[in-house]
């Protein structure tokens, strides 16, 4: 009798932001493995993370072998567990392509807000 692998990866998100929503769903698809256990902190905080609830809804973080990552760092741990997108998580260990993928990703943080606005 096999039983299911526990998580290889932590993922917090914030369930109230469209965006979000759309984009975990998407994730929940392509994870066919249950690599990763989504949790959702718009409600509450995780009393198993060590990062303040503000900060988890500020910016997207993962805990991968018990390191909690952010940012680029994040996505590109969630991408590795996931097999179409493993190629580009792997891509991003190295430090110049994840610097590349930070700075989109500030850039981005800049217009999350009315991204959400045109979603609601």
């Amino acid at each position: 009798m096999s039983q299911a692998l526990s998580p290889k990866l932590k993922v917090w998100f914030d369930g109230a932001c469209p965006l979000c929503q759309r984009e975990i769903a998407l994730m929940r698809r392509l994870d066919r493995n249950g690599a990763i256990d989504f949790v959702d902190v718009s409600d509450s905080a995780d009393p198993s993370c060590p990062v303040d609830r503000s900060e988890l809804l500020a910016r997207f973080h993962a805990e991968e072998n018990g390191r909690v990552l952010d940012g680029a760092a994040a996505f590109a741990a969630m991408w590795r567990v996931i097999p179409p997108l493993r190629p580009l998580g792997l891509i991003a260990r190295n430090a110049a392509v994840l610097k590349v993928l930070e700075w989109l990703y500030l850039r981005f943080l800049r217009i999350r807000p009315r991204i959400q606005r045109l979603l609601r």
